[in-house]
Parts: structure tokens; sequence; C-alpha cells
């Protein structure tokens, strides 16, 4: 009896040591010094204690890890830092998880939060109207921390990441256009008191997209050919228009009547997804497509989207592709609920059946080469 008992104890006791270490480690990774707590700029304790050097592999990130401070907004590079304008009383929203290092009113910055997150790096978000976060408290990515401010009758918030209490170029991870971060491997170096920051996998070539927003065209415009490797357009950046469907009418049509795109079907009602990233430059009523929807991707590309019951999306507006754009339907010509869908390049149609293998409802793995005002080869 005795020795089980003495057994117990020292279970419940070894119990009682693990939980007390789970605690303080918790408590660890929340504690702040006073300094930390009242600077914006400290270095980190700590994060170069087990090698000079350290990785950051922003590719494997999911989307629910990563959010862009002000999603809607307008990001310019101000001083080694993001000037991000708005409208009044948007969210700021935290970049990635961590826990709120600082938060307070600063007499330079206005009401200023620092977050320390997990992968090593902080990031600051500077003249808010008001925080709504405390120090030690965790926060995810995309949740909001504070309401936007700004200074002198402007509307922004000015956001840095720093790495050691050290700031870094913004552009070195965010692409400011499309507000995606960059998918590649960073590299945090320290040398002596300064921090490098390098990319270790700057040679591998750019996923293709074609977002208007996100390719510079313009010496494509100035008529050079233009290679593009479907396989190299990444799934979020491309969506079958209608899964499920079947084809009821194929590009050009049969007996030679001159069909300007595909037929596809599923049921009256389906959602119509987006094909590629783009901005809406046409939506609704035309003749005889009915409901109707152009979207302008880069390169000269646009797709066409017809006979819709619903349009959702309005001109000058932004999508992504696989965003819900439309209801199928049977408004203009059209004989039974369907999608007619086209792809133009330069105003011109082309076979939707280059991009896309209806049958699989996949992009198909080919390489293409197109030039301004000539044909898709």
């Amino acid at each position: 009896m005795r020795k089980t008992y003495t057994i117990k104890l020292f279970k419940a006791i070894i119990y009682l040591l693990l939980v007390t270490a789970s605690v303080t480690a918790s408590a660890q990774h929340t504690r702040f010094s006073a300094t930390e707590q009242a600077s914006i700029s400290v270095p980190t304790p700590g994060l170069f204690s087990q090698s000079n050097a350290f990785n950051i592999d922003f590719s494997i990130l999911r989307d629910n890890e990563y959010s862009f401070p002000l999603p809607v907004g307008k990001a310019t590079v101000n001083d080694g830092a993001l000037e991000i304008t708005t409208t009044k009383g948007d969210a700021v929203k935290a970049m990635f998880n961590g826990t709120v290092r600082l938060s307070k009113r600063t007499q330079q910055y206005g009401n200023t939060i620092v977050i320390r997150h997990d992968n090593g790096l902080e990031t600051v978000y500077s003249y808010n109207a008001q925080n709504l976060v405390n120090v030690g408290q965790r926060v995810r990515a995309g949740q909001t921390i504070a309401i936007v401010g700004g200074e002198d009758g402007r509307t922004f918030c000015l956001f840095s990441i720093m790495v050691n209490g050290g700031r870094i170029n913004p552009e070195t991870i965010l692409e400011l256009k499309s507000h995606r971060l960059r998918k590649q491997v960073l590299q945090c170096r320290k040398n002596g008191s300064r921090v490098s920051v390098s990319v270790l996998n700057a040679e591998q070539e750019k996923a293709l997209s074609l977002d208007p927003d996100d390719n510079d065209d313009s010496d494509f415009n100035n008529g050079s050919t233009l290679t593009l490797d479907l396989k190299k357009i990444e799934e979020q950046h491309w969506s079958y228009p209608l899964p499920g469907a079947h084809v009821i009418s194929p590009y050009g049509g049969r007996g030679g009547r001159g069909h300007s795109g595909v037929d596809i079907k599923t049921k009256p009602n389906d959602e119509i997804l987006a094909a590629f990233d783009g901005v809406v430059t046409q939506s609704g009523p035309y003749y005889g497509y009915g409901n109707y929807i152009v979207i302008r991707h880069a390169y000269g590309f646009s797709t066409c989207y017809s006979h819709q019951s619903k349009n959702f999306v309005k001109i000058g507006q932004k999508v992504k592709a696989g965003e819900v754009i439309g209801l199928t339907g049977q408004t203009g010509r059209a004989t039974t609920p369907h999608l007619h869908f086209e792809i133009r390049f330069c105003g011109r149609t082309i076979d939707p059946s280059i991009f896309f293998d209806h049958a699989n409802h996949t992009l198909k793995a080919r390489v293409l080469n197109v030039k301004k005002g000539g044909r898709v080869r």
C-alpha cells in the first residue's frame, strides 16, 4: 500500500511540474519588458540565440495565415513604410498570427500597435483612430486590431515590418498592387548589430496569373510576342466558369453557324465563377446576350459570360478567379438556361478550348504564343 501511494504521489508531482512548465512557457510568450511595451523599435530577445540566421517560408502559408492590413486600401511606400489610404471607419487587420507587444498612443505616430509574430517578424500599425487590442493578447491573421485613423484630414494607416527592431523594405515581402504575399523564402541573418534580409529563391520564375494589375504588359503592347505557359498559372488564379457543366454547343457551332463561344449547362440559377483574376468592364443587359458580364484580364485577354438570370458584379469591380459573379439563366436569345462563355483576345473571340479542357473542367497544360493584334498559337 505504501509503495502504491509513493508511485501515485510521484506521478502527481511530475504532472504538476509539467503543468507549471507549460504555464510558465505560455506566460513568457506573452510577457514583455517595460522597454518592449514602451518603444516601437527594440531588439527581439532570443531571436538569434540558437543561430545567427533563420528562414521564413511564405510559400507554405494558408489563406487564413496572412492578411493585408487594409484589404481595400491603396498602398504607397513612404520612407521605408507603407502608407495605406482607405475610407474612414475601415478596420485594420493583423498581418500574421502573433502577440501584441505594444498598444498605446505615441507622441510621434499617434495610436500605435506592434505585433510580435510567431515567424520572427514584427509589424507596426500607426495613426489608428482607436486601438482594439491589449499588450499580451494573442491575435490571428486577419483579426481586426484597430480602427483606421490618419492625420491632416487624410485617412490612412502607416504600416511597417521589422526584424529585431529594424525596418525592412515591405516590397521585399508584399506585392503592393495585388496586396499578395510574395511566395518565397526570406532569410534574416545577424551581422554584428545589424540584420540583413535576403530572398533565397529569387531566381525562381514568378508564378503566372492573368490579373491586369499584377502584370506589366507594356512591352507586349508595343508589338513583341508573349509566351504564356498555362501550367504556371496557379490554381487560385484560374477556375472553370461552371463546375460540373457539360457542353451543349461548342465554339464555332454545328452547321457552320459561327458560334462565338461555348454553351455549357448545369441547372437554372447555378453559380457562375470568374475564370481568371480581372476587372469587370461590362455588367448588364446587352442585346441577344441578355444579362452580360465582361471581365478584362492581362495581355489583351477578356472573358464574357451571358444569359444570366442575375449578375452579382458591377463595372470597375475587381474579381478573383473562382469568385461567384452571377447565376445561370435564360435571358436574351436563349432556348434553355445555360452559360454562353467566350474568351477574347484583342477584342476577337478565340476558342475557349485553347485554355480549358471542358470534359475535365481543367486548365490545359500548354504553352501559348500571342502577339498584340495577331493570333493565339
